[in-house]
């Protein structure tokens, strides 16, 4: 049975209250994804961001989504600090899928994938003493809410760091990422960031353009 996780988000923050100084890590895995996020979320809690995504194999993209959270956070004066995970495409992410690298978009290379950011940024938020940590990546039409909330609370057990809940896209949030996105003029990426999710849709758009030929 499905929880409604966009629900149990909102009990947990009308407990925390407006105005906490309660601390919350938050991955972020781009500026469009984590803008309507930490604009809803700052009205409740002292956040810091992580930028933890050794998914992104290509480092320029990875350089460029890094920056437009830098770029972002200053438009806005959130005054959050970014904190940058470490960067090792090949020894933390090639190695952790292994053997899925055929896996289509949203199967269980994915799944090591969020779990693989996931544990980073609880391991990080117990080190430095959050009393929270959380992940934009639910923002995503395409990511599995599910997925995403239960390896949170199994990382809530293994650092003894309370998971903040939800699935973000909710509420018309992943409308107003949208709209943020286009009001900052942000660079808003077509893939989710590994090589093999570039190629996937690569290989639809090259299917697209063959049916449109075939029909004209």
């Amino acid at each position: 049975m499905k929880v409604n996780y966009e629900l149990e988000m909102q009990k947990e923050l009308d407990k925390i209250g407006l105005n906490s100084e309660k601390k919350l890590l938050i991955h972020s895995c781009c500026a469009p994804c984590s803008c309507a996020i930490l604009e809803y979320l700052k009205t409740y809690l002292n956040i810091d961001i992580y930028f933890y995504n050794p998914n992104i194999t290509e480092k320029e993209e990875y350089i460029t989504r890094l920056n437009e959270q830098f770029t972002f956070n200053d438009a806005m004066e959130f005054g959050m600090t970014i904190i940058e995970g470490e960067y090792s495409p090949g020894k933390d992410f090639i190695e952790k899928i292994k053997g899925f690298e055929k896996e289509k978009e949203g199967g269980a290379r994915c799944y090591r994938c969020y779990k693989l950011r996931m544990d980073a940024t609880a391991k990080k938020a117990k080190e430095l003493g959050y009393e929270y940590f959380s992940t934009v990546l639910s923002i995503s039409p395409m990511k599995n809410a599910q997925w995403i909330n239960e390896i949170g609370i199994e990382l809530e057990e293994k650092y003894g760091v309370k998971f903040l809940r939800g699935d973000f896209k909710k509420k018309s949030r992943y409308l107003r990422s949208v709209n943020l996105s286009k009001e900052h003029e942000l660079y808003r990426q077509d893939y989710c960031g590994c090589i093999y999710s570039k190629l996937e849709r690569m290989e639809k758009e090259k299917e697209k353009e063959k049916e449109n030929g075939e029909t004209q």
